[in-house]
């Protein structure tokens, strides 16, 4: 079966007085109808992938051979109009004119890609039924709440019914309602065969979504599969949260000396650590604690979820990163 999306050997570096390789040499497939999470930090260069995919930056040559982005089959690169036709986008940033309503702005776009007479109004109607915003058609988009825009935002990508769609962190600094909506439009669209490509550094969001987690940091790819076979990365390691009464960068090393602990670091003011095993690993690290003057003031002990794979892989939090 030929892949939906096909990402081969893509790599980009900014120059602004210092070279930044924000993606160095990422490869992926994505099957047809499978949502396909980017998992990663703020700065991880999934942003700048998902603007590659979407032909708003042109890639760099690759050192290590040649670099290609097909969509339904169909190169970016060499036929970028017939592959653009299979897209939609959802950015980042609201992409919405905020003193028009939603329909307007739905009508804006729709005419943008092509749309006319009764398909126009059918499909705008059907769109505003999607993402639930039938009633507040005629709102003003400075009107909405920052969820509601973002449902726009979506809606506009779906114009023109795509086969593959983009999101780049489309939850990002909206309401917990809002945010299940978009979570549960996204698994709509998978149940009605569309191809979802989503960005995020929320491992929850990744974990509910995903068929497949491509985790990306420092522009690389650094582990791809199912959310099952990524904790089995991590084999029977468990992830140890510790607060103590003094600064963390106080226990760093004499906890690394103990026995049984593979990675420690600092989240916040958290102490994370992955053990092989936490009942035997965790008085030792008490009575490391007391022979320096130290009092451990909390304790949280979790089984091994994506946040355990990223320390695993990188020694440093996810959300730290």
């Amino acid at each position: 079966m030929e892949s939906a999306i096909f990402v081969q050997n893509l790599h980009k570096t900014f120059r602004n007085g210092s070279s930044l390789k924000a993606v160095d040499g990422v490869s992926f497939e994505v099957a047809p109808g499978e949502i396909f999470s980017l998992l990663g930090p703020n700065g991880a260069g999934k942003t700048t992938t998902i603007s590659m995919l979407s032909a708003l930056l042109k890639p760099d040559n690759g050192a290590t051979g040649a670099n290609d982005i097909r969509i339904m089959g169909r190169s970016l690169i060499t036929e970028p109009l017939a592959a653009k036709a299979m897209i939609g986008v959802v950015p980042q940033d609201i992409a919405l004119y905020q003193d028009l309503s939603a329909l307007e702005n739905l009508i804006f776009w729709a005419k943008m890609y092509g749309l006319k007479g009764t398909l126009l109004k059918t499909r705008v109607a059907e769109v505003l039924d999607l993402i639930g915003l039938t009633d507040r058609a005629n709102d003003r988009i400075s009107k909405y709440s920052g969820g509601m825009k973002r449902r726009v935002n979506i809606g506009v990508a779906l114009l023109h019914q795509p086969k593959v769609i983009y999101m780049d962190e489309p939850t990002v600094g909206i309401d917990p309602q809002s945010r299940r909506s978009i979570l549960d439009g996204v698994i709509a669209l998978k149940n009605q065969g569309m191809t979802v490509l989503y960005t995020t550094h929320y491992m929850e969001e990744a974990q509910e979504l995903s068929d497949r987690i491509a985790i990306m940091d420092h522009g690389k790819i650094i582990a791809n599969d199912s959310h099952e076979n990524l904790i089995r990365l991590v084999g029977q390691k468990t992830r140890i949260s510790l607060s103590i009464n003094t600064e963390p960068e106080t226990m760093i090393e004499p906890w690394k000396a103990c026995k049984g602990v593979s990675t420690i670091a600092i989240e916040e003011s958290k102490i994370n650590l992955l053990v092989d095993d936490s009942n035997k690993v965790l008085p030792r690290l008490f009575e490391t604690a007391a022979a320096k003057d130290v009092r451990i003031t909390s304790v949280e002990i979790q089984e091994p979820n994506l946040e355990t794979v990223f320390l695993h892989l990188t020694g440093r939090a996810l959300r730290d990163a």
